[in-house]
């Protein structure tokens, strides 16, 4: 009779296991999928606005060799300004997505090319490097960036 009782113990504690997992991968589908690909898309699409909009009104975007841009105000109007060189272009590749057992923090690692002009040399560089963005969930449900960074691994100039 207890191991009768001891299967039927594992039995649910498996099957607790296993909803807790198809939520977590339902969570991280939700954010990959949603959040991110649209993330994703808006930095391709050089909207400065449509940028800041993924940030909280308190998140942050560190980029190198600049200041943090902190809050969704600061954010749009420095994006502003860098979206105006003719040769800009981001490309972010996402190569991870996880969400925390809580569901209300995630965050997703991958690596970019950024290409811009050089304010320095005049000529246009491509710049190789790895980004982390952490994402909360609102109230509301909807996921926003609380902060961004990112790291070059190199720079080549081009011309």
């Amino acid at each position: 009779m207890r191991a009768f009782w001891l299967v039927c113990i594992f039995g649910l504690i498996l099957a607790g296991a296993g909803q807790s997992f198809a939520a977590e991968s339902r969570a991280v589908r939700d954010l990959r999928d949603g959040e991110v690909a649209s993330f994703v898309r808006d930095w391709a699409g050089r909207d400065a606005d449509r940028i800041a909009a993924h940030f909280t009104d308190d998140g942050n975007l560190m980029i190198p060799n600049s200041p943090t841009m902190a809050g969704r105000a600061s954010i749009a109007r420095t994006m502003k300004n860098v979206v105006t060189d003719p040769a800009w272009s981001l490309a972010l590749h996402p190569l991870q997505v996880e969400v925390s057992r809580g569901g209300d923090l995630g965050y997703a690692r991958g690596t970019y090319i950024l290409t811009a002009v050089d304010p320095g040399s005049k000529k246009t560089a491509t710049e190789k490097g790895r980004f982390v963005t952490i994402f909360r969930k609102g109230a509301d449900g909807k996921w926003k960036v609380v902060q961004q960074i990112s790291n070059p691994e190199s720079a080549t100039l081009s011309e």
